[in-house]
């Protein structure tokens, strides 16, 4: 029998965006499916939006503001299905993205496997999406998937993956401890627990970069809890599979990497962080803004001129999403790009 495939979306005020997500989970070419939305506590019209999708395979469940974990966790207890497609409120799926993964899942009968995609990003117009590959964009065993995050810093996003029930079942449900690289911590605990993973070549999903208010974008002192506690579960999975020299070497990288969070605002997990990479056999010195902001540390310290990078770095991006939502309410867009088939 052909597996049952569960799209679960949580969504929080997510009015601008409920609309498209649903026609893409509606829309894979995959026929046996349930859409499952779980609107946490919204203040807005997502919920209003969303019950227009609502029939016999599309079920939406309303529960006061928990977080997106809890709210993931309660899709998930609801899903029927062999298979697990993440969805974010924001993120849209190619048409045939679940069924190219299907497809391969039924050439390696193995759902101890993870199945992934590629992915593009966007801000408004689908048509722009640009493919954003990275060194995970391969076939790897669970350790090598784990050294090259680390070592690269690259990562996906919740909507690449497709996920057994056995592999989800597995794991257990959502850290509800995490507010922020929760999706990080989560799909590497999978990663840790399958027998690898497969990249599905010609399979997409696309990731909106122009939610300004997503969690993602947010870093304040209980978002940077949020990262220490990720960090310390992602090294101990990495050292569960190998305890070894290269693996503390890439798990020290990723910590110095993404210590600029942390640096100077709180000294406190900098410091508890700096005792992690002394276990881990190494030392952390303090982040480094790049050669265009670098000049302004020594003239208005660092805490000052890291404020002035991100603020350059963020009206950028702010420009750039008016512009591109400027131009598809005047010029429209193509329903969605053209990717690299398999």
């Amino acid at each position: 029998m052909e597996p049952l495939v569960s799209i679960l979306i949580p969504a929080f005020n997510a009015e601008k965006w409920i609309e498209e997500t649903l026609t893409s989970a509606v829309n894979q070419s995959w026929p046996k499916k349930e859409v499952i939305v779980v609107d946490d506590g919204s203040t807005d019209a997502t919920r209003e939006i969303a019950s227009h999708f609502q029939s016999t395979n599309v079920k939406i469940v309303t529960q006061e503001n928990a977080g997106a974990c809890a709210a993931r966790n309660r899709a998930l207890s609801i899903a029927q299905g062999d298979f697990v497609q993440w969805l974010d409120a924001d993120d849209l799926l190619v048409p045939d993205k679940i069924e190219r993964q299907l497809r391969e899942f039924h050439l390696q009968g193995d759902d101890s496997l993870l199945y992934c995609s590629g992915f593009g990003t966007f801000f408004y117009r689908t048509s722009k999406a640009r493919l954003q590959t990275n060194s995970l964009w391969h076939d790897l065993r669970p350790v090598d998937w784990y050294l090259r995050k680390f070592n690269h810093d690259d990562s996906l996003f919740p909507a690449v993956w497709l996920v057994s029930r056995r592999l989800t079942d597995a794991v257990g449900p959502w850290d509800v401890r995490l507010t922020l690289n929760d999706d990080g911590e989560y799909f590497g605990r999978l990663v840790a627990a399958s027998h690898g993973v497969k990249f599905v070549s010609g399979a997409y999903s696309l990731y909106r970069q122009a939610n300004a208010g997503s969690l993602s974008k947010v870093i304040n002192h209980r978002a940077c809890r949020s990262l220490q506690l990720s960090y310390r579960l992602l090294i101990d999975y990495l050292l569960r599979l190998e305890d070894s020299v290269r693996a503390r070497s890439a798990a020290l990288r990723y910590l110095q990497t993404n210590l600029i969070y942390f640096y100077p605002e709180e000294r406190l997990m900098f410091e508890e962080l700096s005792v992690l990479a002394e276990q881990l056999g190494g030392t952390l010195s303090p982040p480094q803004l790049g050669p265009k902001f670098s000049f302004l540390i020594d003239i208005l310290g660092f805490k000052a001129a890291k404020g002035i990078a991100s603020a350059v770095r963020g009206t950028k991006q702010s420009a750039l999403i008016l512009y591109d939502r400027y131009m598809r309410q005047v010029v429209g867009d193509r329903p969605l790009p053209s990717f690299p088939a398999a």
